[in-house]
């Protein structure tokens, strides 16, 4: 049944991902809308990093204070404040505050998890004043909140009940601010209480409206910001604080299969509820829908998971960074939708929603004065309305059951800034820089659900992800993320560790191209190195492109690999090209010529790691360049010359020798291109080899690994000859072997078979790619041993049936006969068996001596179309990474 199930969500994932549009699914030509990260940092490559980790967990609550060099950090059972400049240094101070045992013990009573949960999470973690710090932890499912001297970094009173600032679960959504001396936060704090917004100190504490209209449905908040809107303001305005975060939808939506939408909600910071309706309840409440979608495909992306507020010269210029993903937890997408305050105060001034029929329409009757959910403004205060607590009954009444708002707030563009298949962004920073043009680049860093940080820069209207870094080993959420613009630094936290993480390493771009087709707007080329701009007061002699990209390097010194290869004729021959960026793509030219691709037997290939050519031919001798084409950018990155011998056949007779070789010279090579210098000229073009002392000499070099192959197949012998008696005594005929050296009568005599011939007849053992020996057999497998002794089935009979006779040896076979014998650097010898050579991988089919002229397996062209397969596979992942320089004859 399980299986039908799962042939049925495959089949219906095949059916939504035809239809472009069917509910929203990123497939379709949505799809072209997809960034790739141009260029992948392993974690084993990373530069600049440093890395904090203790014996606590979940590092996922950080508070930096940039100016006097701390990083205070809330992991479960502990709080840390460490050196900004250097965190791993084993100096830094340390609270420890874990959950006591009885509390332990209560939360497991209680049901809860003793792994994740019965421990202490701190959740809330930001600076009271200008002396101390206050905290908030789940304590095993019993908050408690405290005070941290900052001096001295250690808690300076007891510990205060929590229950109302700090969640129980340490899995829910929670977000919170500390606002001159008051306390706001939002969560479902208790086990089946609702989600809301509260004011938990100073006295009256606030919370949202329940009845008879529930303000908030199933929330799950993510972030708040405090925007100080009363600076400078003409009319008297309040300062105001923005929540985000998703929802159960509450209105009808397009497309039934969507049950959650994104809301950004906002209070007054000056709101103290009213005198008689909503008492100790907000008055200011208000809260419009985030639209975060592709109209053109309708792809709708409608969970927040994060938000990155980024502060203009005035608050009226901020900018809200928003980072969506699917409802669907199968199918990962994420997108980046950026909005503006302008955009979310018009859908707080526009037309409201209310309950009509039991569903969600926009409100069209009169409006009550003063505006219900505005702040308390100049306005007001002219007509004796100095407070919340001054509103007229009917303003708050209707406040009460109209907190959502009709009008959507769109996306700048009215599109995603970034779109991302595949990935899951879950947190985000965002960080503001002036490149050598003077322009104003906001980057975005943005963390994974496997602990990838990409790094994107916004180009006018369009995103470019500088590189995708792999910041830990093993993948893990990353969990919170702060940027310190004094250590040039991006902090982020997860489960397991803390890492510091440099804006951008410039040292790792090599050349004037690498550096300059990065478009990062911290790294300029200098004439030498790729240098952090900021480094420079003289920027005049830096090269910087973000615009395009694209800016020359010419007659700039650059390291180019050169090699090179020298096959025999008929050898499959890989020229290996890694291209760096994943945006490039690799062209290649022959003696300075367009290298064609005429298709499957042109008698080439070209793919993204190299150049194969198939049966090498004397005529596609030359030199190879390898350029990454990117952004019109022809990037010299590897030169090969390739030499590929003649098959000559052997001469008959006597041959004399001399004792130097002959060496011959042809005309130049071809001088390489100005702007492309490499490391060393290039070499002479091939000249074929005539027959004589040099070809004389490789003869004699053939005949020397004959021999050796002989040798190798004596040894195979001699160890088959004594694995069969350890196989033969070991499967119980032992005392079989014991009664006849004392003269018993032996039972019977077990038939043998031989069955399987390992690789090691030639010295070798099964090497780390997978090359093995084969053998064709109608036994099932037992195993990699050298041979498989099965003994034959002794007759029921009481008296013992005469001793069977002894079993014909095999004249000893050549193991150029099932083995292959190798040269370095991709030579293979030719060899009487069924044979496919690739570089040097070599695969035989083994026959069993004694079979008549053609006679095969039934398992032969079964094994030969397996093979070719396994061939076609291990084309570009079985070869040597590195060859040698070196002719391999």
């Amino acid at each position: 049944m399980g299986g039908h199930f799962t042939l049925l969500t495959h089949l219906l994932l095949l059916l939504l991902r035809s239809l472009p549009g069917v509910c929203g699914f990123p497939f379709g030509p949505v799809l072209d809308l997809d960034v790739t990260p141009r260029t992948t940092v392993y974690f084993q490559d990373l530069l600049g990093c440093q890395q904090f980790s203790r014996r606590s967990l979940n590092y996922n609550t950080l508070l930096l204070e940039d100016d006097s060099g701390v990083l205070y950090v809330g992991a479960r059972g502990a709080l840390y404040a460490l050196d900004t400049s250097n965190i791993s240094k084993p100096v830094n101070l340390m609270i420890d505050w874990r959950a006591s045992a009885e509390q332990k013990k209560q939360c497991l009573n209680k049901g809860k998890d003793n792994q994740t949960e019965c421990y202490n999470h701190i959740r809330f973690l930001q600076r009271y004043n200008e002396t101390h710090l206050y905290v908030c932890g789940t304590n095993a499912f019993r908050p408690l909140c405290a005070y941290i001297d900052a001096e001295h970094f250690n808690f300076s009173s007891g510990f205060e009940e929590g229950r109302d600032r700090c969640p129980y679960d340490p899995a829910k959504g929670y977000t919170g601010l500390l606002v001159d001396g008051e306390m706001f936060s939002a969560s479902q704090y208790e086990f089946r209480s609702s989600p809301d917004i509260r004011r938990n100190f100073p006295f009256p504490t606030l919370r949202t409206e329940e009845a008879p209209t529930r303000w908030l449905l199933e929330a799950d908040f993510v972030s708040s910001v405090l925007l100080r809107e009363s600076v400078n303001s003409s009319v008297g305005d309040d300062d105001k604080i923005y929540f985000f975060f998703t929802e159960r939808s509450q209105e009808q939506m397009a497309y039934p299969s969507q049950t959650r939408v994104a809301r950004v909600a906002r209070i007054c910071k000056g709101d103290w509820g009213g005198q008689r309706t909503l008492q100790r309840k907000w008055t200011s409440f208000l809260k419009a829908r985030l639209v975060c979608s592709v109209p053109d495909y309708e792809l709708h992306l409608n969970v927040l998971r994060n938000v990155f507020v980024l502060e203009g010269q005035d608050v009226h210029s901020t900018v809200f960074y928003g980072v969506f993903g699917l409802e669907w937890r199968n199918i990962k997408a994420s997108a980046v939708c950026q909005y503006s305050l302008s955009d979310i105060q018009r859908a707080f001034e526009g037309p409201y929603m209310e309950v009509q029929d039991s569903k969600w329409r926009q409100y069209t009757g009169k409006v009550p004065e003063p505006r219900p959910g505005s702040c308390i403004t100049d306005a007001h205060r002219s007509k004796g309305i100095n407070s919340s607590r001054d509103l007229p009954d009917n303003v708050l009444t209707f406040a009460r059951r109209h907190p959502l708002m009709s009008t959507q707030v769109h996306p700048i563009g009215r599109r995603p800034l970034l779109f991302k298949r595949s990935v899951n962004y879950v947190k985000m920073a965002v960080h503001q820089v002036t490149a050598l043009d003077g322009h104003a680049y906001s980057v975005l860093f943005l963390g994974t659900d496997e602990g990838w940080l990409h790094r994107a820069v916004e180009v006018g209207d369009q995103m470019h992800i500088i590189e995708e870094l792999q910041l830990f080993e093993t993948p893990q959420p990353v969990v919170t993320m702060v940027i310190s613009p004094r250590q040039r630094s991006v902090y982020v936290g997860s489960n397991s560790a803390l890492l510091r993480v440099p804006l951008s390493s410039c040292r790792r771009y090599t050349s004037c191209f690498e550096c300059v087709l990065a478009r990062d707007p911290f790294c300029g080329w200098d004439g030498a190195l790729c240098v952090d701009i900021s480094s420079r007061t003289n920027r005049s002699r830096l090269t910087q492109d973000m615009q395009k990209g694209n800016r020359a390097c010419d007659n700039v010194p650059g390291a180019v690999v050169q090699r090179r290869r020298t096959v025999m004729s008929g050898d499959d021959v890989l020229l290996q090209c890694e291209m760096r960026s994943n945006l490039a793509t690799p062209r290649w030219t022959l003696d300075g010529s367009d290298f064609q691709v005429y298709g499957l037997d042109s008698g080439h290939r070209v793919g993204t790691d190299g150049l194969l050519l198939i049966g090498a031919r004397p005529d596609q001798s030359g030199d190879y360049r390898c350029y990454a084409l990117e952004n019109d950018v022809w990037a010299l990155v590897r030169l090969y010359s390739v030499r590929v011998l003649p098959d000559m056949p052997f001469p008959i007779g006597p041959t004399v020798t001399t004792g130097a070789s002959s060496t011959t010279t042809g005309p130049a090579s071809p001088s390489v291109s100005p702007s492309v210098p490499t490391e060393r000229p290039l070499p002479s073009p091939p000249v074929p080899l005539p027959p004589g002392p040099e070809f004389q000499t490789y003869r004699h070099m053939e005949a020397m690994y004959i021999s050796l192959v002989a040798v190798l197949g004596g040894l195979c012998l001699v160890l088959t000859v004594v694995l069969l008696y350890v196989s033969f005594c070991t499967r119980g005929v032992y005392q079989r072997c014991k009664n006849s050296q004392q003269g018993l009568p032996e039972s019977g005599v077990p038939h043998m078979e031989l069955k399987t011939i390992s690789s090691h007849c030639n010295g070798r053992r099964e090497s780390r790619h997978g090359r093995r020996s084969l053998s064709v057999s109608n036994m099932d497998d037992m195993g990699d041993g050298f041979l498989q002794i099965v003994p034959g089935v002794g007759s029921p009979s009481k008296s013992p049936p005469p001793p069977a006779p002894p079993l014909p040896m095999p004249p000893p076979l050549p193991c150029s006969e099932y083995a292959s014998s190798e040269y370095t650097n991709g030579m293979s010898a030719t060899l009487p068996s069924v044979l496919r050579k690739m570089n040097g991988n070599s695969y035989v089919l083994l026959r069993q001596p004694g079979d008549p002229e053609g006679s095969t397996s039934p398992l032969y062209h079964s094994f030969t179309e397996e093979l070719n397969r396994i061939l076609e596979k291990r084309k570009h992942t079985q070869l040597d990474p590195n060859p040698p320089d070196e002719s391999s004859v």
